[in-house]
């Protein structure tokens, strides 16, 4: 098995376990991931879910190169055409999703991560879309989703020159919301998670699935996404328990019901 599976409690932490090929995706890779990412999605009790890489030297490298050069062109289409696949079934989970990344985050790695909702780096790291120095073109979503997070110019910038920059530099492009030390990493993680886990689960998947769809529509488009998100939350116990515990003064108890 190429990827690790571990639940505790409400959040899971998905781990791409290939540490002696830099957690680089070939195509046994993307498939575990994908059937992953399906059961997850309909798992009630998974309310936030962590992706990282094994080892202290990569997140994820991108593409198995060693694989890809044994290819003929329809494998290489077929292999794009999986990673693309998988990685938009992460975008679009339910639940919050954060990037752990401890280590190089190139490529599919780095696509990996912009598929995320929220990323946290570890120091002295670098990361990139390097594609076009190896004549082929971000193919799963770094071409859509960096401009969208950072702006057109500056995107262009990093996937035109194929620059590798640092976790700092991407900290102050907005790629990662936090740069921790290595050994802080997964408790960061944890603590972002737990933050959004004190909420009603149903609103959170609401609040999510109405940012991201709204994202790719005009604003009056969206309002109406968000209007109907609202509704979905109205009939829950959840949004009743929290009435009720504001009048007792406590804290909710939710159930995601």
């Amino acid at each position: 098995m190429n990827i690790k599976f571990v639940q505790n409690g409400h959040i899971a932490l998905v781990t791409i376990d290939r540490p002696e090929a830099l957690n680089c995706f070939n195509y046994e890779t993307l498939q575990e991931l994908g059937q992953l990412i399906e059961t997850i999605a309909t798992n009630k009790e998974i309310r936030s879910v962590i992706f990282t890489g094994a080892g202290d030297k990569s997140f994820s490298a991108g593409a198995d190169l060693k694989e890809r050069k044994h290819l003929t062109q329809a494998e290489v289409k077929r292999n794009v055409k999986k990673i693309r696949e998988v990685f938009d079934m992460v975008a679009h989970l339910p639940q919050p999703t954060i990037a752990a990344v401890n280590g190089y985050a190139f490529g599919g790695g780095f696509e990996l991560m912009l598929a995320c909702d929220f990323r946290i780096a570890v120091e002295d790291i670098v990361m990139g879309l390097t594609e076009v120095s190896w004549g082929i073109i971000p193919g799963a979503g770094g071409t859509q989703r960096l401009p969208r997070l950072i702006g057109e110019t500056r995107a262009k910038e990093l996937i035109l020159t194929a620059r590798k920059i640092s976790s700092q530099q991407a900290l102050e492009y907005g790629i990662v919301s936090y740069v921790v030390p290595r050994d802080k990493l997964m408790d960061k993680c944890i603590e972002l998670a737990e933050e959004m886990l004190q909420n009603a689960p149903i609103a959170l998947e609401q609040a999510k699935f109405a940012i991201t769809t709204g994202l790719n529509t005009d604003l009056q488009s969206g309002l109406l996404i968000e209007a109907k998100a609202y509704e979905v939350t109205i009939p829950t116990k959840d949004r009743v328990e929290a009435l009720i515990a504001f009048s007792e003064k406590r804290k909710p108890h939710f159930l995601g019901e």
